[in-house]
């Protein structure tokens, strides 16, 4: 069963990066001149993903804005005052199809889900949210998904260390490290398969998809881990976005899996 279709939450606030997002919304704060969401389709694109459903929140015109300018913005062009007229030369968009959905401003993640059922249909389908990168293998987390033959699947990952460590020799200070990503634990990743049989799940705007309707998935036996050990990385504040401009300016951007 081919996946075809990528739903990406991008309705939300993002109140942590007020610094960037009382000006647009998260999604589209940029990391090397590109907003976060295109780095996360990028990602799916790679895989051979091409549909995109994007729930809009917060500021959802500006997303709608951009997304009908791309072109424009990815192409040089010839712009005729007196004729009237665009010309497009050396075009470099995506064969991108993206649909953008009005979730609300206030809907809960589970809520945005639901709104989006019409859209995607009875196929089974990737979702993820608009604040977030990953080196994550799409094609191997869909096959995982089709081999359990569970309704849900969700990539679980150990969260990158906030704060340095400092190693001892009785009271004498004799090194820093790095916290180790794997004290924290596994937590939720972010990258989801679901069957459509998950939109009956969520009751409606209030619901959090991250309480009933993944608990109800756990309980019925219905929801398996994807454990991915690579790079992962949030943008919740202002130093994660620095962090993660930093390592593309350096060329070092581990999410970077497209030529």
């Amino acid at each position: 069963m081919e996946i075809k279709k990528a739903v990406i939450l991008a309705g939300g606030l993002g109140t942590r990066l007020s610094e960037e997002t009382s000006l647009r919304p998260k999604p589209l704060v940029e990391i090397g001149g590109q907003p976060i969401l295109w780095h996360i389709m990028k990602t799916y694109y790679h895989e051979g993903i091409r549909e995109f459903i994007i729930c809009l929140g917060y500021k959802g015109y500006m997303i709608k804005e951009y997304f009908s300018n791309y072109f424009l913005h990815t192409s040089d062009v010839t712009i005729d005052h007196c004729q009237n007229t665009i010309e497009f030369h050396n075009k470099r968009a995506e064969s991108w199809r993206v649909t953008l959905v009005d979730t609300g401003d206030d809907t809960m993640t589970g809520g945005r889900i639901k709104r989006i059922r019409p859209f995607v249909g009875g196929e089974h389908f990737c979702m993820t949210y608009g604040d977030g990168v990953a080196d994550i293998d799409v094609a191997k987390l869909v096959d995982a998904h089709h081999r359990n033959g569970r309704e849900a699947t969700i990539t679980v990952v150990t969260p990158p260390g906030r704060f340095g460590a400092i190693d001892f020799d009785g009271d004498r200070v004799v090194g820093f490290r790095e916290k180790p990503a794997s004290e924290s634990g596994w937590i939720n990743g972010g990258f989801f398969v679901l069957a459509p049989s998950v939109f009956d799940r969520i009751e409606g705007d209030t619901t959090i998809w991250e309480r009933e309707p993944l608990e109800s998935l756990a309980s019925d036996g219905q929801l398996v881990a994807h454990r991915h050990t690579g790079f992962w990385h949030p943008m919740d504040t202002l130093r994660d976005k620095r962090y993660l401009e930093d390592l593309w300016t350096k060329g070092q951007a581990p999410w970077r899996i497209w030529s």
